[in-house]
């Protein structure tokens, strides 16, 4: 039995496309073609059961992310209603005259069960349920909607400056970096679609009201002057029908419009919106005391129903005992907890002390407190991105993986200076004059500028620091001006490349080997079962060391193949491929 119900759902979410067109096509021929009152039964049932479910799944979903289609969904549901309105609108019109059920059961029992059969009073409800519907839930809803909409796109560009920044300092890899983008556009999408399909749930309820006048006004005259019907027999039929119509209408809108509103005041939760809104109401008990004092208050006031305060007083004050004690009983835990960390923590502490010994960063960025504007993105600071696009660069060109770069200030430097360090050793530094910028002489200047003279750090050439006003100046005294990024990227593109050997760690080459094989194979019989794995860490540092580029790796591999037997020696065996890199080491 279970696996028949399986191969059916699995079947129907296969054709789940084809479904849909069927379910639009049906909605809109639904609006030209008649509908027997059996049927129309069925399809404002149905109306009522989508309403509830989509309601239902709002409820426990955790977060807008996980229900992306629901601006859909409105839509659908809104267009299923208005379909549902023409025709319930076509059967009151042309069969009104017959009686109450002439536009089927269900709005039959709307019309005389729920309103008691009073024409009046149902109008009165229908006209609440329209006013609770249009002008508190809709007009809310859109405007939450435009407003989340708005924040949301004006958040975008800091939030993703913040996951570049994470990714960089190496707080996340590429692939979560990849999913939180992926998340932030979703999130977009979302809330400006639900901007849009805002409006199609107050339009719908503009349209119950439209509806429900036509239906009497033309009720009555289709009664009175075709049927021949007295007026007060008119007003009883058709506007019961109506009645019935515009609650049967009204509640699954009321009920979509609720749901809509749910979704867009939701924030992202691990937990579902029962959950979270009862955890939060009852996490301070001294609130819930204070509402029990003052209902019972309420309560002994002369001329109050005693009964009902004095009730809900006690319910109220025992909830907020009970979770008075769990509290505590969670504090208690929390702090035991906490104890047998620290206690672990201090063992362990004492056990292994070596596990305390931090491991160097491949490479670091330290810097002096006048250079971090330069490296806030949210002040502008573009070292940040101009470093990512750098490793890629040096990646392509020196064929080896360029890790994370570390960016930390280091109080110890003054305030414009920067140096970088190789596994925690300082290999370069340099200073600049924050809010200048350098020319550098390039040999053909004319005359010497104005300026603060210094060497640029990346070749030691001839420079001076100069203020912006004389940045026209320089360049047509034939001075190249470059801004202070510019100089940083410089700097440490010239660093690592005159330091790739030392950046290529036996771990990186087992990377660089894994990522070849993948494409041939063949590399996992060679490496290391030919060519051990120090040998060929020792050979492509040496082709680094002399600066030639190590991106043609598989060749590298099979020339060390080819004349492993003849020697292991390092050296002898990287004049080798030196022999076989010759066209690319000529072209350098």
């Amino acid at each position: 039995m279970n696996a028949a119900l399986d191969n059916i759902f699995t079947k129907i979410n296969q054709h789940s496309d084809v479904l849909i067109v069927v379910l639009i096509v049906a909605i809109l021929a639904s609006m030209v073609l008649p509908i027997p009152p059996a049927l129309l039964d069925i399809l404002l049932t149905s109306s009522i059961t989508f309403s509830i479910i989509i309601l239902m799944t709002v409820l426990y979903v955790k977060s807008p992310l996980n229900l992306l289609s629901f601006p859909s969904l409105l839509l659908i549901a809104t267009l299923f209603r208005l379909s549902l309105n023409v025709a319930t609108t076509r059967r009151i019109l042309l069969h009104g005259h017959e009686g109450p059920d002439a536009a089927g059961h269900v709005i039959q029992a709307f019309g005389q069960f729920v309103v008691g059969g009073s024409y009046i009073v149902g109008a009165i409800v229908f006209i609440i349920l329209v006013t609770i519907n249009y002008i508190v839930i809709t007009k809310g809803t859109e405007r939450i909607s435009e407003v989340a909409a708005r924040f949301t796109l004006d958040a975008m560009p800091g939030k993703q400056m913040s996951i570049d920044a994470d990714l960089n300092a190496g707080i996340i890899d590429e692939k979560e970096a990849q999913r939180r983008r992926q998340e932030l556009a979703k999130e977009a999408d979302f809330y400006g679609a639900m901007d849009g399909a805002s409006k199609f749930i107050r339009g719908d309820a503009i349209a119950g009201i439209i509806v429900a006048v036509v239906n009497i006004i033309g009720g009555l005259a289709i009664g009175i002057i075709q049927h021949g019907m007295d007026l007060q027999t008119a007003l009883q039929n058709f506007t019961l029908l109506t009645v019935g119509d515009g609650l049967v209408s009204q509640i699954p809108s009321l009920i979509t419009s609720t749901a809509a509103g749910l979704m867009v005041t939701r924030a992202v939760s691990e937990e579902n919106l029962g959950k979270e809104i009862f955890s939060q109401l009852t996490a301070i008990p001294k609130a819930l005391y204070m509402a029990s004092g003052t209902i019972f208050t309420m309560g002994i006031v002369p001329g109050m129903p005693t009964l009902p305060f004095l009730l809900l007083s006690a319910v109220i004050g025992t909830a907020a005992y009970l979770m008075s004690q769990m509290l505590k009983e969670k504090e208690i835990k929390e702090a035991e907890e906490k104890a047998k960390e620290l206690i672990k923590a201090t063992e362990e502490e004492e056990a292994s002390p070596e596990e305390l010994l931090p491991q160097p960063e491949t490479i670091t960025f330290e810097i002096g407190y006048g250079l971090i504007p330069y490296v806030d993105e949210t002040k502008g600071g573009e070292i940040v991105k101009r470093i990512k696009s750098l490793r890629k660069q040096l990646t392509k060109e020196l064929g080896i993986i360029i890790p994370l770069v570390h960016i930390k200030d280091n109080l110890e430097l003054k305030p414009g200076e920067y140096r970088f360090l190789i596994r925690d050793v300082e290999v370069a530094r340099g200073e600049i004059v924050p809010e200048h910028l350098l020319a550098i002489d390039t040999g053909s200047t004319k005359g010497k500028i104005e300026g603060k003279p210094t060497k640029e750090p990346a070749f030691g050439l001839e420079a001076y620091w100069i203020p912006e006003e004389l940045k026209d100046k320089a360049k047509l005294m034939g001075y190249t001006v470059v801004d202070i990024p510019t100089v940083i990227i410089t700097h440490l593109s010239e660093v690592i490349k005159a330091h790739a050997h030392e950046i290529l760690g036996r771990g990186e080459t087992k990377e660089l080997v894994d990522a070849l094989s993948e494409k041939y194979p063949i590399v996992k019989e060679i490496v290391p079962e030919q060519v051990p794995l120090n040998i060929l860490h020792r050979v492509l540092q040496n082709l680094l060391k002399e600066h030639i580029p190590i991106r043609d790796l598989m060749t590298v591999i099979e020339t060390l193949s080819d004349n492993i037997v003849k020697t292991n020696d390092p050296e002898i065996l990287t004049e080798f491929v030196r022999q076989s890199l010759s066209r690319l080491i000529s072209s350098i």
